[in-house]
């Protein structure tokens, strides 16, 4: 059973009310469903469609920053007109699935999934994300790194729903990039991925952020590494990425690669990233 509300208000009553499980883009909601289905183990959940809601397929910029709505598609966001710091999201978006799911798929859907492999996660952490959300109680806000909680948890609250993610106003300096690592280029899970993003002024780094994915239940930055790479020149910066810096990785051995593997790849990959983004 399907419900769509008009309104934010009506949604949360229809939350409060019993199990509801918020619809934005559908896309990691209706396979699994199809799935489901076709073992003969049909789901009878009630679906809360978020996309009559007015204002939550919106991007906009304001005095705090940029906030994006909860339904907003992958495809939105890589045609928004957003500054360089958010390249690496940009270029996210572009591997997540194929042009259909793009198309569909939300971006702060794939962080509510909660995958340790959700694409949309690195680059995210590394713009100092947060999640705005609303509850009978009004609206509240946690950084991301707070809200992703583990593989498939979040701290949203059964009567909650999350509306949005809000990033702040970054640098007109900053810029960024984002690396993935898998079995082809698209339609496929990462094995590892980063994203990096930097600050320079006069040839040197002055700030970075990098963050790493598919590499432990959720994504984590490395403040060690970004520590060390603050006032080295540009030239020397990816090196100085050492394979203590990603000691705090907790990669999984699995099917699709080792944790030794995903441990290296992740090292290269963010030296590879940095120097796109220093470039």
């Amino acid at each position: 059973m399907i419900v769509r509300p008009a309104t934010l208000e009506a949604a949360l009553a229809l939350r409060a009310a019993g199990p509801a499980r918020p619809l934005a883009g559908g896309t990691d909601i209706y396979p699994a469903q199809a799935a489901a289905a076709a073992w003969m183990r049909p789901s009878n959940e009630r679906l809360l469609d978020l996309t009559g809601i007015a204002g939550l397929d919106r991007i906009e910029a304001d005095a705090e920053g940029w906030r994006i709505g909860a339904c907003v598609t992958w495809s939105a966001l890589r045609a928004a007109p957003l500054p360089a710091a958010f390249d690496g999201l940009r270029a996210a978006a572009g591997t997540i699935g194929g042009v259909q799911v793009q198309n569909r798929g939300t971006v702060l859907g794939n962080l509510c999934n909660a995958s340790p492999a959700a694409d949309g996660a690195p680059p995210l952490f590394s713009l100092d994300a947060g999640i705005e959300i609303a509850g009978p109680q009004g609206i509240r806000r946690l950084p991301l790194p707070d809200f992703l909680l583990g593989n498939r948890r979040t701290a949203l609250a059964p009567d909650e729903l999350a509306i949005a993610i809000r990033i702040p106003q970054p640098a007109a300096a900053a810029r960024s990039a984002f690396r993935k690592l898998g079995a082809r280029s698209h339609l496929v899970i990462s094995i590892a991925m980063v994203a990096v993003l930097a600050e320079l002024r006069d040839g040197h780094v002055t700030r970075a952020c990098l963050a790493v994915g598919a590499c432990g239940p959720v994504a984590q930055r490395l403040p060690a590494a970004e520590a060390a790479l603050i006032g080295a020149p540009i030239a020397m910066a990816p090196a100085l990425i050492a394979p203590a810096h990603l000691a705090a990785l907790a990669p999984l051995d699995d099917l699709r690669a080792s944790a030794e593997y995903r441990r290296h790849a992740a090292l290269i990959l963010l030296r590879r990233a940095l120097a796109e983004a220093l470039a």
